[in-house]
């Protein structure tokens, strides 16, 4: 059985950006075409045609996405660089780093990202798991909306029930998430972060003060603008944002992608 021409390009890009790799499961999902996805006369997915209501009139965000390249993105990356946070930032414009955070990020720069979580297997967190390239799936509940990530299989839990943020929680990876709507905008805010991670693989980081908040607006079915707000006071020296631009991928579904706690490369080498 074929797998999914994504599976294989997307795969193939995580190598290429991220050094670390993943064994996939010799069996995936086939390919079929979604009875709800609009289409064109040709038959093909109609990205452009009117994004999709809930049943209370809300949009709905569910789908699979991948991000777009960004405005200052490099062409080409053949050395297989990581990604940056710059990139989505306008020309000119400089991320507002306290010295010490800005020491930190010339260390992990200087040496290409090398040693950020992603190569040890652990998360990418926020912003970094919208930013390195692979698919995920949004799905919008009424009390609840769910983010998964292929890689890795990590999921997010974002309540949208009307309870607060904890007052003083364990820090966790991914932190702890509420959602409410403004408009036609999906607000996101996160805090409880645990300081392990990096806003990217080019090493920007974070302290456990880091306060997030994500709107996600979708302008048609195929296209979903993100705006990420940094609020992190003893990283830097004040709020700053950073605009994802994502695409739908219609007619998949996501794969299993695991991290074999640094095993890969063994798998690789005897295919």
């Amino acid at each position: 059985m074929a797998p999914l021409p994504r599976s294989i390009l997307s795969a193939a890009f995580r190598v290429a950006l991220v050094v670390s790799t993943y064994s996939q499961a010799p069996a995936q999902w086939q390919q079929r075409k979604d009875p709800a996805t609009p289409r064109t006369a040709a038959g093909k997915p109609n990205l452009t045609a009117p994004a999709p209501k809930t049943a209370d009139g809300r949009p709905d965000l569910s789908g699979i996405w991948e991000r777009e390249s960004a405005p200052n993105e490099p062409k080409s990356n053949p050395e297989g660089l990581p990604g940056s946070l710059q990139y989505f930032l306008p020309k000119g414009a400089e991320i507002p780093m306290r010295p010490a955070a800005a020491e930190l990020f010339k260390q992990r720069a200087a040496s290409l990202g090398a040693g950020r979580p992603s190569q040890r297997c652990l998360p990418h967190s926020i912003p970094d798991a919208m930013l390195y390239g692979g698919p995920f799936q949004l799905v919008q509940t009424p009390k609840m909306a769910l983010i998964l990530y292929e890689e890795f299989n990590h999921f997010r839990q974002i309540f949208t029930d009307g309870r607060a943020l904890p007052v003083d929680p364990q820090p966790t990876w991914f932190g702890y998430s509420t959602g409410k709507w403004d408009g036609d905008a999906f607000v996101i805010e996160t805090r409880g972060f645990n300081d392990q991670t990096w806003l990217d693989d080019t090493g920007h980081p974070h302290s456990e003060a880091l306060h997030t908040t994500e709107r996600f607006q979708r302008r048609d079915f195929g296209h979903m603008d993100l705006l990420v707000t940094i609020d992190d006071p003893k990283s830097y020296t004040k709020p700053w944002s950073i605009s994802i631009p994502h695409k739908l991928l219609p007619d998949t579904d996501l794969i299993e992608s695991i991290c074999e706690n640094e095993k890969d490369n063994v798998h690789m080498g005897s295919r």
